[in-house]
């Protein structure tokens, strides 16, 4: 067996594979982990020149509002009241299907008290508030792929 063909001592090939099925199920373009001293990132490259022929088709009504959420969550990552992903996954505002959600707008939070789930590779994670406050928006919908570092909530 040559050296090229043999895996690097510590590189988890199920688990890249499992992290590229993510990629797949959530459309997102990277993911990037860290456990137990390893830093690993699975990304794919979008295809930009195939994007420019499909661009003279007229554009679905839910375009311009994805690009109004994802200008409106930029304009809001410095706000200090900004609640942030702190991973790439899948946003849940409630936790199960038909519930009511965590918070609403308008919802009083103390700190420490879950405000949305984030899945990430199978595994619920509790969002906690980070500070104690009042629900102003929402930037987010429920089973939404997010990115690390997205603003999600505001609470001020």
């Amino acid at each position: 067996m040559s050296k090229e063909s043999k895996p690097k001592p510590g590189v988890d090939q199920e688990l890249i594979r499992e992290l590229a099925g993510l990629l797949d199920e959530t459309g997102l373009t990277e993911i990037e982990i860290e456990q137990a001293g390893l830093k690993l990132r699975v990304a794919r490259q979008a295809a930009a020149t195939s994007a420019p022929a499909a661009a003279p088709a007229p554009a679905p009504a839910a375009a311009p509002a994805a690009g109004a959420a994802a200008d409106r969550g930029s304009d809001l990552s410095n706000h200090p009241g900004a609640v942030k992903s702190p991973m790439v996954g899948t946003i849940y505002l409630a936790g199960e299907p038909g519930a009511a959600p965590f918070v609403e707008i308008g919802s009083q939070v103390a700190q420490g008290d879950t405000v949305l789930i984030i899945e990430a590779m199978k595994t619920m994670n509790h969002i906690p508030a980070p500070r104690a406050g009042k629900v102003t928006q929402i930037l987010c919908d429920n089973e939404q792929p997010v990115e690390f570092g997205e603003p999600l909530i505001i609470i001020e």
